[in-house]
C-alpha cells in the first residue's frame, strides 16, 4: 500500500517535472536565437572585413588598378539588385524599415515576407557583395534584419507569441552585437524602433541584448569599435564647434533623409512599367557613379569608411571635402536597390563634416568628428537618444557626455525643423503598402473565385 502512493506521487512529480519542461521549451529557444544573434554578427563583421579587404587589394598597387572600380562597381551593383529581386526580394536597403514595418503587420504571412531565415541569408550575402563592389553600406542595418528574422523564427520554433516583441529585441540584439553597444542596442529598440517604451517587452530587449552580447564577446572579446579617445571640451571656441556640427549636421541630415524618402517613391513609381530592365539600369548607374567618386577621392569613399572615421577620431586630418564625397556614395548605394545599410557610412560623414569643421575653429580633430557623427547620425535617423549612446560606447568619451548630446539634441532639432518624418519610419511605410496591396489583390481573386 505504501509502494503504491509513493510509485503514484513519484508519477505525479515527473508529470509537473515534464510540463515544466514544456513551459522552459519556448525561453530556452529564446536564449538560442539571441545567441545565435551574437555568433551570426561576428561572423558578418569578418566577412565584411573581408570583403572591403578584397577590394581594396584589387583596386590598388598596379598603376592602372585604380580604374578597376569603373568595372567592379557597376558589375556589383547590378549583380546585387538582381539576386536581391530575383531570389531576395524584400532584401534591398538597410533592413531596418521591414523590421519596423514587419512590427507593424498584424498577419504572420506578411511579416514572413519581410523576415525570414532565407532573407537573412539573402542579406548576408548581398551586402558581402556589394562590399566586394566598392558600395559605401554598412553591415548594421542588416545585421537589424537579420536578427529580427532569427528571433521571429525562434518564435515559430518556440511556438512563443508577442511576435513584435520578440522582433523588438532581435533587432536590439543585432545592433548590439553589430557594434559592441549594448545600451545602444536597447535605446534604439525604444526609440527608433518602438517609438513608444512598451514595459511588457523590457525583459526580452534586455536579455536578448546580454546572450547575444556575451556571445560576441566570447569570440572576438571586449573591444571599443573607434577604438578609445581622451580629448576633452576645454574652450569656448569648442562649444562653438559643437553648435555647429549639431546644426551643420542636423541640416545635412535631414537633406539626406528628405532626398532619399522622396528619390525613392518616384523611383519605385519609375519602375513599375519595366520593374527588372529599369532598376538594373539604376543599379548600374549608380555604381558607375560611385567608382566616378571613389577615384576622385582617392578610394576614400568605398567601403563603410570606418578607417576614415576611426582616423579622424585619433586626430588624423582627412580630405575638407571628404564628408561631401562620402555622403554623395551613400545616398547612391541607398536609391540603387542593392542591400547595404546606412549606419557605419553616416558616421563616417559625420566624422569627416566634424574633423573640416574643426579645422576652420582651430580645434580637436578628434572631438569634431565625434560631434560631426553625433549631430549628422541624429539629423538623418531623428533619434538622439540612439545617436548619442552609440557614439559615446563607441568612442569611449565619457568626458563629454554632455557635450555628445547637446550635439546630437541640436542635429535632432535641425532636422525635425526641415524634414518632419523620420527616414526610416517613412521608408517603412512603402513595406506595409505593398503587405496592404498584396492582400487586396489576394482577397479580390478569393472573391471572383467564389
Amino acid at each position: 500500500m505504501s509502494f503504491t502512493y509513493k510509485k503514484t506521487k513519484l508519477f505525479r512529480r515527473s508529470r509537473v517535472l515534464w510540463g515544466s519542461l514544456d513551459r522552459w521549451r519556448p525561453r530556452l529557444v529564446f536564449w538560442a536565437g539571441a545567441l545565435a544573434i551574437g555568433v551570426v554578427s561576428v561572423g558578418f563583421a569578418k566577412m565584411a572585413d573581408w570583403a572591403q579587404h578584397v577590394f581594396t587589394g584589387l583596386t590598388t598597387g598596379g598603376s592602372w588598378n585604380f580604374l578597376l572600380p569603373l568595372v567592379l562597381a557597376p558589375a556589383g551593383f547590378t549583380l546585387s539588385a538582381w539576386l536581391a529581386m530575383r531570389y531576395f526580394p524584400n532584401a534591398q536597403g538597410s533592413g531596418i524599415p521591414q523590421a519596423i514595418a514587419a512590427r507593424h503587420l498584424p498577419r504572420e504571412e506578411d511579416r514572413g515576407r519581410l523576415l525570414s531565415l532565407k532573407l537573412a541569408f539573402g542579406k548576408i550575402l548581398l551586402t558581402i557583395l556589394g562590399l566586394l563592389g566598392g558600395g559605401s553600406i554598412g553591415r548594421e542595418g542588416p545585421t537589424v534584419q537579420v536578427g529580427a528574422s532569427i528571433m521571429l523564427q525562434a518564435a515559430r520554433w518556440g511556438g512563443m507569441a508577442h511576435a513584435r516583441g520578440l522582433i523588438l529585441a532581435g533587432s536590439a540584439a543585432g545592433i548590439a552585437a553589430a557594434f559592441n553597444t549594448p545600451l545602444a542596442g536597447i535605446v534604439f529598440a525604444i526609440e527608433e524602433m518602438g517609438r513608444t517604451y512598451e514595459a511588457r517587452t523590457n525583459g526580452l530587449v534586455l536579455t536578448a541584448v546580454i546572450l547575444s552580447g556575451l556571445a560576441a564577446i566570447a569570440l572576438i572579446g571586449n573591444y571599443t569599435y573607434f577604438g578609445m579617445t581622451e580629448e576633452v571640451v576645454r574652450t569656448t571656441r569648442d562649444w562653438m564647434m559643437i553648435v555647429t556640427c549639431g546644426v551643420a549636421g542636423g541640416i545635412l541630415g535631414a537633406g539626406f533623409s528628405a532626398a532619399a524618402l522622396h528619390l525613392t517613391l518616384r523611383i519605385r513609381r519609375w519602375t513599375q512599367v519595366d520593374r527588372m530592365r529599369r532598376a538594373l539600369l539604376l543599379a548600374a548607374g549608380c555604381g558607375l557613379a560611385t567608382a566616378v567618386i571613389g577615384i576622385a577621392f582617392g578610394g576614400a569613399t568605398f567601403g563603410t569608411g570606418y578607417e576614415q572615421a576611426r582616423g579622424a577620431i585619433e586626430g588624423e586630418a582627412v580630405s575638407p571635402l571628404f564628408f561631401a564625397g562620402k555622403l554623395a556614395s551613400t545616398f547612391l548605394a541607398m536609391i540603387s536597390g542593392i542591400p547595404g545599410g546606412i549606419f557605419a557610412p553616416s558616421l563616417a560623414v559625420g566624422a569627416g563634416l566634424g574633423s573640416s569643421i574643426a579645422v576652420l575653429f582651430g580645434t580637436s580633430i578628434g572631438l569634431g568628428a565625434i560631434f560631426g557623427m553625433a549631430g549628422y547620425f541624429a539629423g538623418v535617423v531623428q533619434a538622439p537618444m540612439t545617436a548619442f549612446v552609440i557614439i559615446l560606447e563607441m568612442t569611449g568619451n565619457h568626458d563629454n557626455v554632455i557635450a555628445i548630446m547637446a550635439a546630437a539634441m541640436l542635429g535632432y532639432v535641425t532636422s525635425r525643423m526641415i524634414s518632419r518624418e523620420p527616414l526610416y519610419h517613412g521608408l517603412s511605410r512603402n513595406f506595409i503598402a505593398e503587405a496592404i496591396r498584396i492582400n487586396r489583390a489576394q482577397q479580390r481573386n478569393e472573391t471572383e473565385a467564389r
